[in-house]
């Protein structure tokens, strides 16, 4: 049916559709879970299904950057040897924290086990603590 655009969809977006597409799961996002404590910070990033090689962390400017990519290929024959089905997934994803310009990537300690990525991040106080005050003019 074709309907005004609705949602930032219209009906010739659905006529060009593969019906079988909008069953398709998105890259799941980085489920994380953060724990603050006396010394630092805890992060638990859920990457299941992902291997340990294909996760990359990189700091750069007080910016630290989750990347993993993934690659699943599922291929079913018969007795013949002719495919049944074949279906192919590889996408990669990421997610960002700023945790300040004064933790360097020797501070934060990496583990990777059973599909999660624990990150310990500790707190630093800034290198130059010394406070700039604004003039207030009348």
């Amino acid at each position: 049916m074709f309907v005004p655009e609705i949602f930032g969809r219209n009906g010739f977006d659905e006529f060009f559709d593969h019906p079988f597409d909008m069953h398709r799961p998105p890259m799941p996002p980085m489920k994380t879970d953060v724990k603050e404590t006396e010394t630092g910070f805890t992060l638990l990033i859920d990457l299941p299904g992902v291997k340990k090689e294909d996760v990359q962390a990189e700091l750069h400017d007080g910016q630290l950057t989750i990347t993993a990519s993934t690659q699943r290929n599922n291929d079913e024959q018969d007795e013949n040897g002719k495919y049944i089905r074949r279906e192919r997934f590889s996408g990669t994803y990421s997610r960002s924290f700023y945790i300040g310009k004064d933790i360097t990537e020797t501070d934060i300690k990496a583990k990777f086990t059973d599909g999660v990525l624990k990150l310990d991040i500790p707190k630093k106080e800034p290198a130059n603590p010394t406070k700039k005050l604004i003039s207030i003019d009348d």
